[in-house]
């Protein structure tokens, strides 16, 4: 069983940055994939960012690539997302999600565990 906690979400102006953590409960959080999800007003969830359990390895979406970066640290059971030159259309609750049955997983049915999620939003 793994328990997540967002936090670090709020107001921005476009072109700012945020950094979002997510706390996890539970000593094998080194074995969990973890993910970043977003999910805006009348839209789905949608897959942001990715960190593998081995080495690290990172994935993003595209529309987030080379803006966001996504990182854990496993002494500490935490990842991170720092959402760089923010746009309006960042605008979204944002979840961090874990599973282990995948290197890399995209797909929101893909993961076991979810956190509560943090707001971001982005003025113009």
């Amino acid at each position: 069983q793994v328990q997540l906690v967002e936090s670090g979400g709020g107001l921005v102006q476009a072109g700012g940055s945020l950094r979002l953590s997510c706390a996890a409960s539970g000593r094998t959080f080194s074995n969990y994939g973890m993910g970043w999800f977003r999910q805006a007003p009348g839209k789905e969830r949608e897959f942001v960012a990715g960190i593998g359990w081995s080495a690290g390895r990172t994935y993003y979406s595209d529309s987030v690539k080379g803006r966001f970066i996504a990182s854990r640290d496993n002494a500490k059971n935490t990842v991170y997302l720092q959402m760089n030159s923010l746009k309006p259309e960042d605008t979204a609750v944002y979840y961090c999600a874990a599973q282990r049955k995948y290197e890399m997983a995209m797909k929101p049915s893909s993961y076991d565990y979810w956190g509560q999620g943090t707001q971001v939003t982005v003025s113009s």
